[in-house]
């Protein structure tokens, strides 16, 4: 089975800082990890993390030897852990031959050394929507699911600010163990638009946000680079954005939306996190 996948580069923010609109889109923006009946990925360079997008119909689907090839090893979690969030219809992973049921905002974690992954949808009509996230590890941890009512949730934000909103974490050290990636997904609440302000880096770890559940005549402006020489990337529904860690990462939607964010890098502290002043900002 083919595996689409391509490698994101690294890139210094004096290249970005000397970007068109275009070449922004091309270095930090996924337009197309979600196509039915197939597996995409990219590989990327921050922190090594890659990203995948898989949409299960009438057959499973698993990962090609492309992806192994990619991260240098005979497997994809050989040397790597995986996480992943389910958006879509009720879905079951079959790991080394146990079944995962996974249903609609809810998660799975699989330790380094599991060979055998398989996706499959309960009903091609509503399938399944699988973003997957890995990173390299060091340990072996249990592979378990994480339910949305298993998961932390936090309520964060303000209606005055117009960033209410809900956060769930999921792979995180106070709900399951892992090497170093962490997941969660924030749920905007009605007539909320900001998904974090004020802005912040973390110069030990990068993040990557997939924004979701997007009205098809909306997006969100999402807010990047450093924080006296930001830009914008004009994300739409199921798309993707890496995030160096010397750039921010916030925007803001026409409307309400969702969107899941992860992190790799020196820790695991959800906290660990340098805020901006407002007025710095330009």
């Amino acid at each position: 089975m083919t595996t689409k996948i391509e490698t994101l580069h690294a890139v210094h923010y004096t290249q970005s800082e000397r970007m068109t609109s275009g070449e922004l889109r091309e270095n930090f923006l996924m337009e197309s990890l979600f196509v039915a009946g197939e597996v995409n990925a990219v590989y990327t360079h921050y922190d090594r993390l890659l990203l995948a997008g898989i949409i299960p119909l009438a057959s499973s689907l698993s990962f090609g030897e492309e992806i192994a090839k990619t991260v240098g090893t005979s497997f994809l979690l050989e040397r790597r852990e995986l996480g992943l969030i389910n958006i879509g219809g009720a879905g079951r992973v079959i790991a080394d031959g146990k079944t995962y049921e996974i249903g609609f905002q809810d998660a799975l974690y699989l330790g380094m050394g599991t060979k055998e992954i398989s996706f499959e949808s309960v009903d091609e009509a509503a399938p399944a929507k699988f973003y997957i996230n890995s990173a390299p590890a060091h340990a072996t941890y249990p592979s378990r699911t994480v339910s949305v009512t298993e998961a932390i949730e936090n309520n964060l934000g303000d209606s005055a600010t117009s960033n209410k909103r809900k956060l769930y974490q999921y792979l995180h050290p106070d709900v399951l163990p892992t090497c170093q990636l962490l997941m969660g997904l924030t749920r905007l609440e009605g007539g909320s638009v900001w998904n974090t302000m004020p802005a912040h880096l973390h110069d030990r770890r990068m993040e990557a946000y997939l924004y979701f559940e997007i009205p098809k005549e909306s997006f969100v402006v999402h807010l990047m680079g450093r924080p006296q020489a930001t830009n914008h990337l004009i994300v739409r529904s199921e798309q993707a954005v890496v995030s160096p860690s010397w750039s921010i990462h916030c925007g803001a939607g026409t409307g309400s939306y969702a969107f899941i964010w992860s992190m790799a890098g020196d820790n695991q502290s959800f906290k660990d996190m340098d805020f901006v002043p407002m007025g710095d900002l330009k």
